[in-house]
């Protein structure tokens, strides 16, 4: 398994990518806590917090699959780089104001959020390219989740520090200062600069024309939905089982689980087409939910935090190649963007029904808020078979040829496997 890896990351710019896009990536997988953090530490409430948070959060769902639109169309240096500049801006206009007078700093949260670049589509756009073969690319997904469980480890870590060694509002500025040079670090490689996406139709809907992508959405809008709610459920379930590093060990136990999924799915090959694999990870995700709502002791439900954790890599992984083989001609860079916003959204819903329901039922209803979500995210796919079917011949663009060409001699297993052009 770790020999797989390793060639992987050994192949030309497959380790920069993945490490710069992790590292342009820390500012918004750090947002919440660092705001947070800074509107405390200048006196404001946890109401104020909250509310700019989630002005971050809608701006950046709005601005995700704009910006992957933009980069579909001009390429990935013309608007990653400037975007990030642009987010840092924000978040140092909001160290800078403070949070009185409030209009600035909601000014600030607007700028910060709307203009977050979308590497995470950037970067699996970019893979086919790089790494040539199906499979090596279908492992990158799955690495690519995996990675995504150390940032959101490690992120609040750094923001910390940097508050006990500076401030809230220096943190703010550090965070920002990194992540725009781990964006910089990205558009200056040549497969990002000599990217471009396969020509597109004019549509005003752009990916979403797809009615696979649309089926994709909503069932991973309900799978980030399951996800949120563990966080708050996990904080309510602490409350009454000791408090202290409870919640944290059950979420790092999550997180724990679905970096070892993660990992085991990635090193081998999948026979069949991914769309029916996806159904079976999604099925077995609600699955493991479902005993959350038990609520057992702190060892049984730190168990059973990992066991619900083991299926979400994988099926984020196997997510990103229905989403390869379904986004329109000339649209992958918006796609992706679209599926991670619809997790971001589904995991703040998540949290925004989770409290009501903790209020009235404790922390086995909050968890079973979970297991709901999940199997809801299967019926959707089930219910919607007729949409993810084998997509059509013609949409693979003709650009694609050798990259499937070597597909086939390397013994790919998925047909479908599509690239964006080198220039």
């Amino acid at each position: 398994m770790a020999a797989g890896y390793a060639e992987l990351l050994s192949t030309r710019y497959a380790a920069r990518l993945l490490a710069g896009t992790l590292v342009g990536r820390l500012p918004n997988a750090t947002a919440a806590l660092a705001v947070v953090l800074f509107v405390r530490a200048q006196g404001g409430s946890y109401a104020l917090a909250g509310a700019l948070s989630a002005v971050y959060a809608v701006c950046n769902a709005l601005g995700q699959p704009l910006l992957g639109r933009a980069v579909d169309l001009y390429g990935q240096p013309r608007v990653m780089l400037p975007a990030s500049v642009l987010s840092a801006l924000g978040m140092a206009l909001l160290a800078a104001v403070g949070v009185r007078p409030l209009w600035p700093a909601c000014a600030a949260m607007v700028l910060a959020g709307f203009f977050t670049p979308p590497l995470e589509g950037g970067l699996r756009a970019l893979w086919p390219g790089v790494l040539q073969r199906a499979d090596r690319v279908h492992a990158a997904y799955a690495l690519d989740a995996v990675a995504q469980e150390i940032l959101f480890a490690l992120g609040p870590l750094l923001v910390t520090l940097c508050v006990e060694l500076w401030s809230a509002g220096a943190a703010l500025l550090v965070i920002n200062a990194i992540g725009v040079l781990g964006a910089l670090s990205v558009v200056v490689s040549a497969p990002s600069r000599q990217w471009r996406s396969a020509p597109r139709e004019a549509h005003w809907l752009g990916a979403l024309r797809s009615a696979g992508m649309l089926v994709l959405i909503g069932a991973f809008f309900f799978v980030g939905l399951a996800l949120g709610s563990i966080a708050v459920a996990a904080v309510a379930y602490a409350d009454r089982h000791g408090g202290g590093m409870v919640s944290s060990y059950l979420l790092s136990a999550l997180g724990a689980g679905a970096l070892a999924g993660g990992l085991v799915y990635g090193a081998r090959q999948w026979p069949g087409r991914p769309e029916g694999r996806l159904r079976l990870l999604v099925a077995l995700l609600a699955l493991g939910y479902l005993p959350l709502a038990l609520a057992p002791g702190v060892a049984g439900m730190t168990a059973l935090a990992g066991l619900s954790g083991v299926f979400l890599a994988p099926s984020l992984a196997c997510a990103f190649v229905v989403v390869d083989r379904h986004a329109p001609t000339g649209t992958v860079t918006e796609a992706f963007s679209w599926l991670v916003t619809t997790f971001g959204v589904g995991s703040a819903a998540g949290a925004s029904v989770a409290g009501p329901v903790l209020e009235r039922g404790g922390p086995g209803a909050g968890f079973a808020v979970a297991g709901a979500s999940g199997i809801v995210a299967l019926l959707v796919l089930l219910s919607t078979k007729r949409f993810l079917g084998d997509p059509v011949p013609s949409a693979v663009s003709c650009a694609d040829a050798p990259v499937r060409a070597e597909n086939d001699r390397n013994g790919a297993v998925e047909p479908g496997f599509r690239a964006g052009r080198q220039a």
